[in-house]
């Protein structure tokens, strides 16, 4: 029997396997590999390109966690979920984002956003219709989209336009094959926040175009300097057309416990509810149970957001005199920075891969690089590290990337 030729083309086919590319974070973990050979045990790495939480989840969520995993009756499969947690969700969206008349019928969990994004397509997507879709960023949606034979047309995040889409410079035939918009805020990689006026003018380009807008609110929680956490729904009209997913990975350090939640839109909910019914059998009562118990204190955000914010101003500060021209962002966990164009010695940067792996290699400091649109690194401070070593790390960080002596 001759498996290799079985493979479906959606995952490559005959040449699943064997081909020669190599994904960014395979690269990214291989040059980690080749600096710890390279570096002594004293120039240890420093890893700003986590994409996760450095704390673990709340001590007293694990501890309900504990209490109702040994409950008989969270034994059960949940299917589409519970009410505990789907009216969790609507209190936290009413106290957080200020939404309200939100019904059980508005909130179904997921087990994590990532099968949300992954199950949603299968709800709309026929071959040959198109799915919009900000780039950079977070792939899945798109990637499901093309396995059931979707075509994408990708909408750049360009900071001459703050790192919102241009819906003017979508051709005519690719609006009239639309039938979903993706659109993340705050934004990964870039930080960036939405405005009421941004998502006022999302709904009407849905409205006017009949689109359905997936927003992925996964950062939705984590904004600082006084910018208030803002949802998609909240803008009038927007749950006629859409529906936005939240996540407690980020805003609740629970990112291998997997949950998470679609709201918004009653028929998109239902339809998501038909598919993941035929995919899962739902998210363990006990971990539900658990999440509604985080939903229900936003002091674990708030001391999550008061860590990160006292990170990014030391972070900032250090970029800056690094050479990199950066601010504080407004959202997420990250700060994406345009890249050096080489360094006083004459080394020449075409792409933030090449400018990565240089900094990986010579400085042992991981870093995230973008080149979807433009040239960017990511550095996240999600970097372990006590309240304590903050400062140390960055400073020595700062050291490590100034003795690179680069050019802007």
């Amino acid at each position: 029997m001759e498996i290799q030729n079985l493979f479906a083309q959606r995952i490559g086919g005959k040449e699943f396997g064997i081909n020669n590319e190599v994904y960014k974070f395979a690269l990214i973990k291989k040059w980690k590999q080749e600096a710890e050979k390279k570096h002594s045990n004293n120039f240890k790495l420093i890893d700003m390109g986590v994409g996760e939480p450095d704390w673990a989840a709340d001590d007293k969520v694990v501890d309900m966690l504990s209490i109702e995993a040994g409950k008989p009756e969270n034994r059960f499969y949940s299917d589409n979920g519970i009410p505990e947690f789907q009216n969790a969700a609507i209190k936290y969206m009413e106290e957080v984002f200020g939404i309200s008349n939100l019904t059980i019928n508005n909130v179904i969990h997921g087990i994590g956003s990532k099968p949300i994004l992954a199950m949603l397509p299968s709800c709309f997507i026929n071959p040959g219709d198109y799915v919009l879709n900000t780039i950079p960023g977070y792939p899945v949606l798109a990637t499901h989209a093309k396995y059931l034979g979707g075509k994408i047309y990708d909408l750049p995040l360009k900071e001459e336009n703050n790192f919102y889409p241009d819906f003017s410079e979508i051709p005519r035939e690719v609006l009239e094959k639309t039938k979903l918009l993706y659109i993340n805020y705050p934004n990964n990689p870039t930080g960036q926040v939405a405005t009421k006026e941004f998502f006022e003018n999302v709904v009407k380009f849905a409205q006017k175009n009949n689109i359905i807008v997936i927003h992925d609110a996964a950062y939705a929680a984590l904004t600082y300097n006084d910018v208030k956490p803002l949802s998609f729904l909240s803008v009038d009209g927007a749950i006629d057309v859409g529906v936005e997913i939240h996540s407690l990975s980020k805003a609740f350090n629970m990112t291998g416990w997997r949950l998470g939640f679609l709201v918004g839109n009653e028929k998109i909910v239902s339809a998501y509810g038909v598919v993941k019914d035929n995919t899962d059998s739902g998210q363990f009562r006990a971990i539900q149970k658990a999440g509604a118990f985080a939903l229900n204190n936003r002091w674990i955000t708030e001391n999550t957001v008061n860590k990160y914010s006292r990170r990014f101003k030391m972070l900032i500060e250090a970029l800056n005199e690094v050479g990199f021209n950066c601010v504080e962002p407004k959202g997420t966990f990250y700060s994406y920075v345009k890249i050096p164009t080489g360094t006083e010695e004459g080394v020449k940067f075409n792409t933030a891969l090449e400018v990565a792996r240089y900094i990986l290699l010579n400085a042992n400091i991981s870093v995230v690089p973008w080149d979807d649109c433009g040239h960017y690194l990511r550095f996240s401070v999600t970097f372990s590290a006590t309240h304590y070593e903050e400062k140390i790390i960055i400073d020595e960080m700062k050291n490590r990337l100034k003795s690179l002596k680069f050019v802007f």
